[in-house]
């Protein structure tokens, strides 16, 4: 397998998928806080072909391939076993990919302010807005991390900062942008509509962010209808890092999310 992965805890396996260009320090980094409260998880945090840890091979050419990849490391680490899924960004687009090829597995879905189109003319996203300026914060910065804190950042704050560092620019720093360059000019989209298809009668959440410039929220809400037992979000102050910049709501909604999925597997 090309997929590097880590795994942690013991119990009811939860797969989790980045976004595009990152690793999964992101998901570690939002997540982990969440399960250093609860036990009985076995927690799976991947790097996606091309970036973390994950080698770039030269038979990925588009997202099918990627998430061809996926699946073949799900089918070798959960077997035919249930999980759950939980992805951010394009590894939430990646992970209704799954859903339509795994159904019969899942247990239980989390979309973090999720990919859902890859067509800009009926993509919906506010203008970028900034809600909270640390202008001193900003000048401390070298240019190259303060441009790209400022790229995807509504809140700018010391604690914002702090995790942005932490958990989105080791894996963007690292990952493989030639092999990603390819990805989008083949096809950064999949070759079906994964947010089309049949009601999925499992625990899900959707969390989006209102001032999310990157991938928008409107177009999120319209998976309303194909997950009759979602939580849909829209956070205000809260844009692509939402988990970044509304920690304290956002790890709420996981706990209220796996609540709701340990209910209905008693």
């Amino acid at each position: 397998m090309s997929i590097n992965y880590k795994v942690l805890g013991e119990g009811f396996p939860i797969v989790m998928i980045h976004g595009w260009t990152l690793d999964h320090r992101v998901m570690m980094g939002c997540m982990e806080p969440v399960f250093s409260k609860r036990d009985g998880w076995k927690r799976i945090y991947i790097d996606l072909p091309g970036m973390g840890d994950s080698d770039a091979p030269e038979d990925i050419r588009n997202s099918d391939d990627m998430l061809n990849e996926v699946l073949s490391l799900l089918d070798n680490l959960v077997s035919n076993n249930s999980f759950l899924l939980c992805g951010q960004s394009y590894g939430g687009y990646i992970s209704l990919g799954v859903a339509h090829f795994r159904k019969h597995l899942l247990r239980g879905i989390c979309l973090i302010a999720p990919k859902v189109l890859t067509d800009n003319e009926h993509l919906r996203r506010p203008e970028k807005r900034i809600l909270k300026y640390d202008n001193a914060l900003m000048a401390e910065l070298e240019s190259r991390d303060e441009a790209d804190f400022a790229e995807f950042s509504v809140v700018q704050g010391p604690d914002e900062w702090k995790r942005f560092q932490k958990d989105i620019l080791p894996g963007a720093r690292v990952a493989d942008n030639e092999f990603l360059a390819r990805i989008r000019q083949n096809g950064y989209g999949l070759s079906f509509k994964p947010e089309i298809g049949d009601q999925l009668e499992f625990p899900a959440l959707v969390i989006t962010g209102r001032q999310d410039h990157v991938v928008g929220y409107e177009n999120q809400l319209e998976l309303i209808e194909r997950f009759p037992r979602g939580t849909f979000t829209v956070l205000d102050m809260a844009g692509h890092n939402l988990q970044i910049e509304r920690p304290k709501v956002f790890e709420a909604l996981i706990h209220d999310w796996l609540d709701r999925i340990e209910f209905a597997t008693e």
